[in-house]
């Protein structure tokens, strides 16, 4: 099972004298999971809500490309007060902590679908309304290992913590098919000749529709968490799940001065963060490459599905057998690596004469997204494993704060040079090549994985 670091001394004080059949699986997890996973869902739809449309934007609210990228910052800004959330999290729980984060969604969401007439205001609202959905983020984006920890079975909790943390990022790939297809797109990149011409005032009409939309679906989901969302189930379902956990200053001080979790909490913030922010201003990037608005959104979009497919796939497999997940991890990151490398050279087609078709923008950019987006869930397991038993919610925390500090410089450098994108590319294929190096020094351990299988039996 790797290299465990913890000694039998470390862990003894840990476990719980109750026997293990006090230990439960509730069939209400699945409701759970789906409330968590859907408000993920809408948190990541909201976020990448004008990336995919930027042309459209442009053309009715008069943003420019800096406007665009400082829309997609606020996801990573809202990542500042990070400490505060996880501390909710570890004292309060589950529910508090998700209530509040539905609660700054409907805010955001209703700031920014305020239909007033003087632009310049209604820009600011918009600002406004993606910084508080941006505030959700820490809780939905560093919950869902702690949920499956709570309230799964070890044969279960890589799937859970799949479908909880990925869900966010198939909500951001179904903006990418949602926009295009909902709100008409004036650009250059679209198709010749065509007899359909958009005002502005019909283009904001059909985004104030997405709009309204998306702040009805949030204000339902709001009711029904504040009906229906326990912390936890009358019972564990395992014994780590029961097992007494760091304290909050505690865990802190042990992640900071773990030098093997800094050491993967780099391997996965940097490329997921890179990616992040590249797949944030995709639209800008293939424009140069006369790929228009919808297909852009399309590539977007399948690359964000197959990387939740497949990542949930690889989580199924991992709960089937166990102690694999560094091997896992490498084979992804080869593969990003390979992929982001051909759609770098790909786009630099006047260089290295490689055929720059739609089939082979399509295939390079979605295999990029699906090697990312499918190791996340698991490198949060090995997150935990590595440093149990720091609490599963303020490791999470930690590390998606270093991401999203990354798309936040990421963007922060795109505002300040916004003329030439091509460099993103060449960013993305050498964060994944630095972070397989990473991952290939790494030296794993399972002491989680240790209680439930050895201290259970």
């Amino acid at each position: 099972m790797g290299a465990v670091e913890s000694t039998e001394g470390e862990r003894e004080p840990l476990l719980v004298p109750s026997p293990p059949e006090s230990s439960r699986v509730y069939a209400r997890r699945w409701v759970v999971l789906a409330l968590f996973s859907t408000l993920a869902f809408l948190q990541g739809m909201v976020w990448n809500t004008w990336g995919p449309i930027q042309n459209s934007a442009k053309h009715a609210f008069g943003f420019t490309s800096k406007d665009i990228a400082v829309l997609v910052i606020w996801g990573p800004v809202g990542y500042i007060p990070w400490l505060l959330f996880v501390w909710l999290m570890d004292k309060k729980g589950l529910r508090t902590s998700l209530l509040l984060a539905v609660f700054l969604m409907v805010l955001g969401s209703a700031l920014r679908s305020v239909p007033l007439p003087d632009l310049q205001l209604r820009r600011w609202l918009i600002h406004g309304g993606q910084l508080l959905n941006g505030l959700a983020g820490p809780t939905v984006m560093s919950a869902g290992p702690l949920l499956s920890t709570t309230w799964f079975g070890p044969d279960e909790r890589a799937t859970a913590t799949a479908v909880a943390s990925l869900f966010g990022y198939l909500g951001a790939a179904c903006s990418f098919l949602i926009g295009p297809l909902a709100v008409p797109a004036p650009n250059d990149t679209g198709i010749v000749n065509t007899a359909t011409h958009w005002d502005p005032g019909q283009i904001r009409d059909r985004i104030q529709i997405v709009l309204y939309t998306e702040l009805g679906v949030i204000v339902v989901f709001f009711g029904f968490v504040l009906l229906y969302f326990p912390s936890r189930p009358p019972r564990p379902p395992s014994v780590a799940a029961a097992s007494q956990r760091l304290g909050y200053r505690s865990s802190i001080c042990r992640l900071l001065s773990n030098m093997r979790f800094l050491m993967i909490a780099l391997a996965y913030s940097v490329p997921t963060g890179v990616v992040a922010g590249w797949s944030g201003v995709l639209d800008m990037i293939l424009t140069p490459a006369k790929v228009s608005q919808v297909d852009a959104g399309w590539i977007g979009f399948w690359s964000i599905v197959g990387g939740c497919v497949f990542g949930v796939a690889m989580a199924r497999f991992a709960d089937s057998i166990r102690g694999i997940l560094k091997v896992i991890v490498v084979l992804m990151l080869a593969g990003a690596s390979l992929a982001a490398t051909w759609f770098t050279l790909t786009c630099l087609t006047t260089l290295t004469h490689l055929p720059s078709t739609k089939a082979t923008l399509y295939t390079s950019c979605i295999l990029v997204g699906i090697f990312i987006n499918s190791s996340i869930p698991i490198f949060f397991e090995l997150f935990i494993e590595t440093v149990y038993p720091v609490p599963e919610g303020i490791t999470c925390g930690v590390v998606t704060f270093l991401s999203n500090l990354f798309t936040g410089l990421l963007l922060f450098f795109l505002t300040l040079v916004s003329t030439e994108l091509s460099w993103l590319n060449w960013c993305v294929a050498g964060s994944c090549l630095f972070s397989l190096l990473l991952v290939i020094l790494f030296r794993e351990s399972y002491d989680r994985l240790y209680l439930d299988v050895f201290v259970s039996v």
